[in-house]
């Protein structure tokens, strides 16, 4: 417990994920942020909760029922924290929703943006919206009504669904009461109206909109009473018995046809219906009205992001930023010779998105095409079904590389894309592999292993994100490539792990997980500590998504009462308690939220003036301690190592405009403005980018 109080020494993480996106739906409550903008983040908070509900909200609903007894480090026993975390997302939503109705729509239809509602259609739009219908919309529907022979139809995760109460008796004198009609997923749930037709520059229509107007035409003979959209989220995690496997990708692709049919969790439903159809749909997933949420707009939110990328107004959106292409990059890819040449006098740093992702494909196109490179061994988590990279591995096979791929095929939401691109490298002659069962591979590791003067010589790329490029745009993250041979000789020591069998071997300089990684941290940690107990300077900082694990809290709490002082810079979900007297007065967490995406990690260390600095696949949780495979790589230049402090913290903790500071309780407050305002995204794109 917290010194003089009941409190626990740990918060909640489900509450922090929360207290998260309450701090990205205020970016959307901006009115100096452009009106498209503030319209994504919405639906960036939307995908959240739809994943929250899907992963967390369903991992506690199964420990309801395993452990309800159990009280975890918060302090919580599941029904207790089931309870706060229902009313939290209550008020979340119903804030969304407001925000969405009564400021974000009404301001887009101000600037000529409008999604039509059919109560204010004119009779061009509903004759266009009609002709609509009944050409490319109902031949695809599919009413089922719900009697003996026809029971509810088994529906997918976040599907579209409406339900329309009707009475009467149909042809063949049965009588009607209650019918299920499914969206296809075929159809478009935003649908462009002509100008012309409608009188404005971006007319649209939900499909939810055309299918109320019209849902008459489906039931002849019938009277409607209403029809009222909904949908169902399911819990999608997925469960492979790692003892029971002979296969992992034959498993996994078995399991995934099962994803989009697992255990209801949450309930979303006009907030029009009435009350018994409401209880109609709790009975049969078997949810309870605290499961139940109520919306005003659509019921997919994250749907209105099409209108965000459908809309060509620059002035509604953020300033185009091209992030550069630095040196030694900037001479291409199609002189290999020269472009290792360069890696081998000095190692490059990257940081994205504001400087380019295009160096790591160029360094693995000079790869493939390079006759002096012998092999590629490369690590794969998220890339993406349109992935540059992919291709070039693909290429880099065919053209006789030896080429060795560490797939992730349980990278969640991204199993499907993994396993086809498994598929097209096996096809080609690349070596594939999938780990460690049990341990995903995390890990973010490009090799290169080239002929050099009658020897092997091996340049790495290790990297804090994905090899994705689109996510390399959107997302802040750092990236090594070096020729530095104790650095690249651990890697090619990590990929043999994770393709072969064998004793762990020793690593020079990299920290990997399940391993050292932990047990480094601590000691690191634990060493500032010392210092400052005995009157040295100590200092620590670091930056991650989130801070959970609790071995490490605890040293960070007892570095605290040492003396040292801390800055930690946690974008999302944070246990540790900042601020508290007696135990955590010397630490200060505060988090980024802005255009870009934070998502590296950095570790700092004084270190009697050493200053060791770790760049990191890694959050400080648990899973990622012992359940994946990570790595965390030192910046050994000096340069380099006063770039990735000052890129990742100095300016940070400056920051004035976007930063929220933690409060003891888990709560944040917005750093306000003094002095100069310092916006951490705006600085480092006119320092990095010229911008």
């Amino acid at each position: 417990m917290l010194p003089g109080s009941s409190d626990p020494p740990l918060l909640n993480r489900e509450l922090s994920l929360l207290k998260f996106n309450e701090r990205v739906l205020a970016m959307a409550e901006r009115p100096d942020i452009p009106l498209l903008e503030r319209l994504r983040y919405l639906c960036i908070v939307g995908s959240n909760l739809d994943e929250f509900f899907e992963i967390r909200i369903a991992s506690l609903k199964e420990q309801l029922h395993q452990n309800p007894d159990l009280v975890a480090a918060d302090g919580y026993t599941p029904s207790t924290a089931f309870a706060r975390i229902h009313v939290a997302t209550h008020e979340l939503v119903a804030r969304q929703n407001a925000l969405l109705i009564d400021s974000v729509l009404p301001d887009l239809e101000n600037e000529g943006i409008a999604l039509l509602s059919s109560r204010n259609w004119g009779e061009d739009v509903r004759q266009w919206a009609h002709a609509l219908f009944m050409r490319d919309v109902m031949p695809l529907l599919t009413p089922i009504g719900l009697d003996p022979a026809h029971p509810f139809p088994r529906v997918y995760n976040k599907s579209l669904n409406f339900i329309v109460p009707l009475s009467g008796r149909d042809a063949f004198g049965r009588s009607a009461s209650i019918a299920i009609l499914p969206a296809p997923r075929a159809l478009p749930r935003i649908i462009k109206v002509p100008k012309e037709v409608c009188g404005l520059p971006h007319g649209f229509v939900l499909l939810t909109t055309l299918i109320r107007a019209f849902v008459a035409e489906l039931f002849p003979g019938l009277e409607v009473k209403g029809c009222y959209q909904w949908r169902v989220t399911r819990n999608s995690d997925l469960f492979v018995d790692e003892e029971e496997i002979t296969n992992l990708r034959q498993a996994l692709q078995g399991e995934l046809t099962q994803r989009n049919f697992g255990a209801a969790v949450r309930l979303e439903i006009d907030m029009s219906a009435p009350p018994d159809l409401e209880s109609f749909l709790q009975d049969e997933f078997s949810l309870s009205p605290q499961d139940t949420y109520r919306v005003t707009g659509p019921v997919n939110i994250s749907r209105l992001m099409q209108l965000c990328n459908a809309v060509d107004r620059a002035d509604l959106q953020f300033a185009p930023y091209r992030a550069p292409v630095p040196a030694p990059f900037d001479m291409g890819s199609d002189r290999p010779d020269e472009l290792f040449a360069a890696l081998s006098r000095k190692d490059a740093l990257l940081h994205h998105p504001y400087q380019s992702f295009q160096p790591v494909l160029d360094f693995l196109m000079a790869a493939a095409i390079d006759p002096n490179v012998m092999a590629i061994k490369q690590t794969i988590y998220r890339t993406g079904e349109d992935s540059e990279l992919m291709r070039l591995l693909v290429a880099a096979a065919k053209a006789g590389k030896e080429v060795t791929v560490v797939v992730e095929l349980m990278a969640r939401f991204d199993e499907q894309t993994n396993i086809n691109w498994a598929k097209r490298l096996e096809e080609v002659g690349a070596h594939v592999s999938y780990g460690v069962v049990g341990h995903k591979t995390h890990a973010k590791m490009a090799l290169v292993l080239r002929r050099e003067g009658g020897r092997i010589k091996r340049y790495g790329h290790l990297g804090t994100g994905n090899y994705h490029p689109r996510t390399a745009r959107l997302y802040t993250d750092f990236g090594l490539i070096t020729a530095d041979q104790r650095i690249c000789e651990d890697m090619d020591k990590v990929f043999a792990l994770l393709t072969g069998l064998g004793a762990r071997r020793p690593l020079k300089m990299l920290l990997q997980s399940p391993f050292t990684l932990h047990e480094t941290m601590l000691a690191m940690i634990r060493a500032e500590a010392t210092a400052a107990k005995a009157g040295r300077r100590a200092r620590i900082m670091a930056k991650m998504n989130s801070l959970l694990e609790p071995g490490v809290i605890e040293a960070l709490y007892q570095a605290s009462q040492a003396g040292v002082k801390i800055d930690l810079v946690v974008r999302g979900a944070c246990a540790l308690r900042a601020g508290v007297p007696g135990l955590s007065d010397n630490i200060r967490v505060r988090s980024i939220v802005g255009r870009f995406l934070e998502h590296s990690r950095v570790f700092y260390f004084y270190a009697d003036g050493a200053e060791k600095v770790y760049l990191s696949s890694a959050d400080w949780m648990d899973r990622n301690f012992f359940r994946r495979v990570e790595v965390a790589f030192p910046i050994l230049d000096s340069r380099l190592k006063r770039r990735v402090i000052r890129e990742s913290f100095t300016v940070a903790l400056r920051d004035n405009q976007l930063a929220w500071r933690a409060l003891p309780n888990g709560s944040y407050l917005r750093v306000r403005g003094r002095g100069r305002p310092v916006n951490l995204h705006q600085e480092l794109m006119r320092e990095l980018g010229g911008s």
